[in-house]
């Protein structure tokens, strides 16, 4: 023997699925509302360029172009300049190898730069520029070109501007010569 099953849909049904459907909505809306009230950690800036690999496109940009720029590289009137960029050039790759670990260390990312040449600060960078002898006038040519270089890739203005805060924090260590 069958046995009949009602599928018959009374108002009262109706009432009581919607309200129970209402209710779920209510809940998740108030937890997707409390989950968005959280505010989420800042990105570091080494997040925010992109990590390691945007930064080493930079960096390698870069340092090609200051190898290019008349004032500070191979056609500069500062001789010590214009030697390093014409007669080392072989150490241009671990060069933009270390200028890419400063970049992601003072950028809060996770690598760490160390001072080939230890000076008197934690960055070291007095004495790994000091028989260059760089001016005032060159350090700014050359925080110039990083601005380009940043331009090339598009990296945001408030970015740009925390990188450029960075690298102008170290005009004196590199002007030290």
């Amino acid at each position: 023997m069958t046995q009949a099953v009602s599928t018959s849909i009374t108002r009262r049904s109706v009432v009581a699925g919607l309200t129970l459907t209402a209710a779920s909505v209510a809940v998740l809306a108030g937890t997707v509302n409390v989950q968005a009230n959280q505010t989420m950690p800042e990105k570091s800036l080494y997040e925010r360029l992109g990590g390691v690999f945007a930064i080493a496109a930079v960096v390698d940009h870069f340092s090609d172009a200051v190898v290019k720029n008349p004032i500070v590289g191979q056609e500069s009137k500062n001789p010590q300049l214009r030697e390093w960029h014409t007669k080392n050039l072989g150490r241009l790759p671990g060069l933009k190898f270390m200028r890419t670990l400063w970049v992601c260390d003072v950028s809060g990312g996770p690598f760490k730069f160390t001072a080939t040449k230890p000076g008197a600060t934690p960055l070291g960078l007095e004495e790994a520029h000091r028989d260059l002898r760089i001016s005032g006038e060159e350090f700014d040519e050359v925080a110039a070109e990083l601005a380009r270089s940043l331009d090339f890739f598009k990296v945001p203005q408030a970015e740009k501007d925390e990188v450029l805060a960075a690298f102008a924090a170290h005009k004196d260590e590199v002007t030290a010569g």
